[in-house]
């Protein structure tokens, strides 16, 4: 994959936020890797500049995870937007698939961040 994609990760653990990147980074060396630390950021950095992918935290002060997902889905259709979280319960799966989001289950690993963008990278 040469081409350069851009990623903004929203979740208000820093720690997570770093975690991720490295992932990312690690495995996709030219990519763009951009943070927010709650929703009300990220809709600011999104009128800026448009992402292939967002990660989104549930749990953030403020607006959740899911009512961001809804916004950025409605604005942005195409973009890959994926809940990432230590939420799992069903009500939230199935919230996230309604709204077009996919979701991810934290701890968040290499294996399984690598796993999720090559197998979103390939349906495109």
């Amino acid at each position: 994959m040469p081409d350069t994609k851009s990623v903004l990760l929203v979740d208000d653990s820093k720690f997570a936020r770093l975690l991720v990147k490295a992932f990312i980074s690690g495995n996709f060396a030219d990519w763009e890797i951009d943070e927010a630390e709650d929703a009300a950021t990220a809709l600011e950095m999104v009128t800026a500049k448009s992402y292939d992918y967002m990660l989104l935290d549930f749990n953030m002060p403020g607006m959740n995870g899911l009512e961001l997902g809804e916004i950025l889905r409605a604005r942005f259709p195409d973009t890959v937007i994926a809940l990432l979280t230590a939420n799992i319960q069903q009500e939230i799966q199935k919230k996230a698939e309604s709204l077009g989001l996919d979701f991810i289950s934290k701890p968040p690993t290499e294996d399984k961040i690598h796993s999720y963008i090559l197998s979103r990278e390939s349906a495109r």
